[in-house]
């Protein structure tokens, strides 16, 4: 006889897995980085929440690092990555809590 029956715990390990994907989606927001050619800037990029634009940034020409554009704020950061740069523009727009623990 063929047996039909699924193992418990690999089932249960696969609804965990399925569950806990469902609950990323639907908790962490998701970003898109596209890219438009600038007269200025060179090349900017450009961070997405939807339709919401969040900000840009570019690389500087002067010194190599990446300057970040936030919306709505008149903050200008370099960055030295830009993942870094990214990331600040969406700490800025108030998407992303930074937890920093106190000695």
């Amino acid at each position: 006889m063929p047996q039909t029956r699924i193992d418990a715990q690999a089932l249960a390990q696969f609804e965990l897995e399925e569950y806990i994907e469902e609950q990323a989606v639907e908790l962490a927001p998701e970003f898109e980085i596209d890219a438009v050619h600038d007269s200025d800037f060179g090349t900017l990029y450009r961070v997405w929440q939807g339709m919401n634009l969040l900000g840009t940034y570019y690389r500087a020409d002067i010194d190599g690092l990446w300057v970040a554009q936030p919306v709505e704020t008149e903050k200008r950061p370099r960055c030295e990555t830009p993942e870094q740069a990214q990331l600040l523009i969406i700490a800025i727009s108030g998407l992303l809590v930074v937890d920093i623990a106190q000695p």
